[in-house]
C-alpha cells in the first residue's frame, strides 16, 4: 500500500510541476516534438527504402541470350551446368516467338518490322535470377563463358549505383534517427534540471522529513514520461494524416512503377507507437539522467 501511496503521488506530482513549470514544458515538448517529427521522417524514409531495395534485388535478373545454332541438346546441358551454379536461385526458358509476342505488343513500329521480316531474327534466352544483388556481376561472367551463351546482360553498372545509393541513404536515415533521439533525451533532460534548479528547497525539506531517494525521484521520471507523450501527439498524428496523404498524392509510386511505398496500413501505426515508445522512454531517460547526475540526493 505504501508502494502504491507514493506512486500516486508521484504522479499526482508530476502533473502538478508539469503545469507549474508550464513555459519549461512547453519548450521541452515543443522541442520534442519537431525532434519526434524528424525521427518519423527518417524511419518511413529509412523502411520504405530498405523495401524498394529489397523489391529491386528480388526483380533484378540477368538475361543469358542462347546461341542461334544450339541444339535441343545443348540447351538441355545449358540447364544442368545452371543447375550446378549455386549463386543462381531460378531461371526460365523464354524462346524466341514468345519474344516476338511480346514486343509486337509493346510497340507498334517493331510490330510492323517484325511482320515484315520472313525470319524471327530474335534469339531463344533464359531469364535469370540469382540469389543476392552482389551475385550479378560474378554470375553473369561465369554464364558469358559457356559456349552455347551468345551474351548475358543485367544493366551491369546502373545496378550497382542504384543499389549503392538506396544503401547509403538507409545508413544515413539510421544514423539520424539515433542522433535524434540522443538530442531528445538532452532536450528533456535540461528541462527536468531546470525544474529541479526550482524545487532545491522543496527537495531539501522533502530530504530533511526522511523521503527516500525513490520518492524524491519518481516525479521526476514520470514528468519526464507525461514531457515524452505529449511531445509525441503531434508527430503522432502528422505520421499518420501526413503519410496517407501523401500516398494518395502520388498515387503509391515515386518517379516509376518500379518504385512503390509501403501501404499506410498498418506501417503508420507501427511508426506511431515507435515514435510513442520513443517520446515516453526518452522522456524518462533524461529525467533519471538528470536526478541521478545533477541531484545531490
Amino acid at each position: 500500500m505504501r508502494a502504491l501511496r507514493i506512486l500516486i503521488r508521484s504522479i499526482r506530482d508530476a502533473f502538478k510541476s508539469v503545469g507549474r513549470n508550464f513555459s519549461l514544458s512547453m519548450a521541452a515538448i515543443a522541442c520534442s516534438t519537431i525532434t519526434l517529427i524528424l525521427v518519423a521522417v527518417a524511419i518511413i524514409l529509412s523502411y520504405n527504402v530498405k523495401e524498394i531495395t529489397g523489391k529491386l534485388e528480388k526483380e533484378l535478373t540477368i538475361v543469358a541470350y542462347i546461341k542461334e545454332d544450339a541444339s535441343e541438346e545443348d540447351i538441355e546441358k545449358l540447364k544442368h551446368t545452371l543447375d550446378g551454379i549455386s549463386t543462381i536461385e531460378s531461371y526460365t526458358l523464354k524462346g524466341k516467338e514468345e519474344w516476338k509476342a511480346e514486343m509486337k505488343n509493346e510497340s507498334d513500329t517493331l510490330d510492323s518490322i517484325l511482320d515484315y521480316l520472313d525470319n524471327n531474327p530474335l534469339l531463344n534466352s533464359l531469364i535469370i535470377t540469382v540469389r543476392e544483388v552482389t551475385d550479378l556481376n560474378p554470375t553473369t561472367e561465369r554464364i558469358r563463358k559457356i559456349d552455347s551463351i551468345s551474351s548475358a546482360e543485367y544493366g551491369e553498372g546502373m545496378v550497382e549505383n542504384i543499389v549503392g545509393i538506396f544503401d547509403i541513404i538507409s545508413k544515413g536515415t539510421i544514423v539520424i534517427v539515433i542522433a535524434l533521439i540522443l538530442v531528445t533525451a538532452f532536450l528533456i533532460s535540461n528541462t527536468i534540471k531546470l525544474t529541479i534548479y526550482s524545487r532545491k528547497s522543496e527537495i531539501e525539506i522533502m530530504r530533511l522529513v526522511g523521503a527516500s531517494n525513490t520518492a524524491i525521484r519518481l516525479p521526476f521520471i514520470f514528468e519526464g514520461f507525461i514531457l515524452g507523450i505529449l511531445g509525441s501527439i503531434i508527430p503522432v498524428l502528422v505520421t499518420i494524416y501526413g503519410y496517407i496523404l501523401l500516398y494518395d498524392q502520388l498515387g503509391g509510386h515515386v518517379f516509376t512503377n518500379m518504385i512503390t511505398l509501403v501501404t499506410p496500413f498498418n506501417f503508420v501505426f507501427f511508426v506511431s507507437l515507435i515514435l510513442l515508445a520513443i517520446g515516453s522512454i526518452v522522456g524518462m531517460f533524461g529525467s533519471y539522467r538528470a536526478v541521478r547526475k545533477h541531484l545531490k540526493i
